[in-house]
């Protein structure tokens, strides 16, 4: 008979303990440890036990789970810890980025706000400007009518007219020659004065007023404005209305702009209708009165702007001859602000006009 199922069992169990046992004491030495890790637990479970190998792994947790098997995590608790650290810092520049942005936002928000009111406010300024302005011009326009219908004067819109202008005065000799003249022949003049001469001459100015003549804005000291800055150009137009209406109580409605030059700065600063002409006679440069009478009977129309210059005695002689002319081929002889309003215009700050075709 051969061996009882018992005792095979005791034998085998002594075997693997015995080669258990071994193993596992090379093996801890090899691996460089005590032998106390790497002994065989009582009970025939050699095999299921694992040695640790080299001393630079993590230290290891062994856990059994009830069947003979163990399990080793190695390092678990450094790699789990670091993991919320990580995810507060990307909170942390998160919420810095949120702010730095939010703050920009805000800063532009409040720019944009500024400049918008800004631009508000000057236009609100500028427009209150205008319709003062406006307000003026029709008071003066109103004043001036009525200065006329008081001379029993009226303007015919259906029949031709043109506007006689002169520069540069006041000059009584050869202003108050014109004057006559006009007179004679229900004529009306616009004489643009340069300032600084007003108060020399206020006797002639005013006689322009009483008898229905316009008197407008030829700069203070005749500068040519394209080459001032702003606040030259602002002073050589108000300086110059504030002189003529200091003498005679009329203060300009339109200018002239010396030597005819602008740029968009002066245009953007006189604050007035700036009249030019379409008729250039030349008269300061021939000095000739046959020559200027050429000039503007050659070709002279319904709704021009002739320009002549009251400093020189051969354009009172040549108004001897003009004014009589016009006056015998119907033209209606008018002031600019007459001409304007007859022909439908509506004169209009910073703007250049040179005939009312």
């Amino acid at each position: 008979m051969g061996d009882s199922p018992g005792t095979a069992i005791a034998e085998g169990q002594v075997a693997r303990a015995e080669g258990g046992q071994a193993d596992s004491q090379a093996s801890g030495a090899e691996g460089g440890q005590p032998d106390s890790q790497a002994a065989v637990a009582e009970g025939g479970q050699a095999d299921s036990q694992t040695a640790v190998a080299g001393g630079s792994q993590p230290p290891a947790e062994v856990a059994g789970d009830g069947q003979g098997a163990s399990v080793i995590t190695v390092g678990g608790t450094g790699q789990q810890n670091a993991g919320p650290a990580a995810a507060q810092e990307e909170a942390e520049k998160a919420a810095q980025e949120a702010a730095r942005q939010a703050e920009e936002a805000a800063a532009q928000e409040a720019a944009r706000q500024a400049e918008e009111a800004a631009a508000q406010e000057a236009a609100r300024q500028a427009e209150e400007a205008a319709a003062q302005e406006a307000a003026r011009q029709a008071e003066e326009a109103a004043r001036q009518a009525a200065a006329q219908q008081a001379l029993g004067r009226t303007v015919d819109p259906s029949k031709p007219m043109v506007a006689l202008t002169y520069d540069d005065g006041p000059q009584p000799s050869v202003g108050n020659r014109i004057m006559d003249c006009l007179a004679q022949y229900g004529g009306k003049a616009t004489f643009f004065m340069v300032g600084e001469r007003v108060g020399s001459y206020a006797t002639e100015v005013k006689r322009m007023v009483a008898e229905g003549h316009e008197v407008a804005n030829h700069s203070m000291n005749h500068k040519y404005l394209q080459k001032q800055g702003v606040a030259e150009i602002q002073a050589q137009v108000s300086r110059c209305n504030d002189a003529i209406e200091a003498v005679c109580g009329v203060r300009p409605r339109v200018m002239r702009l010396p030597g005819g030059g602008y740029n968009s700065t002066v245009l953007a600063n006189t604050h007035m209708p700036m009249i030019q002409w379409n008729i250039d006679t030349l008269d300061w440069k021939t000095r000739n009165a046959q020559q200027t009478v050429n000039s503007v009977l050659g070709k002279v129309k319904d709704g021009d702007i002739i320009l002549m210059h009251e400093l020189y005695g051969a354009t009172g002689d040549a108004s001897m001859t003009i004014i009589p002319e016009l006056t015998k081929r119907g033209f209606q002889l008018v002031t600019i602000s007459e001409m304007a309003a007859a022909k439908g215009y509506s004169l209009e700050a910073g703007k250049l006009y040179s005939s009312f075709r």
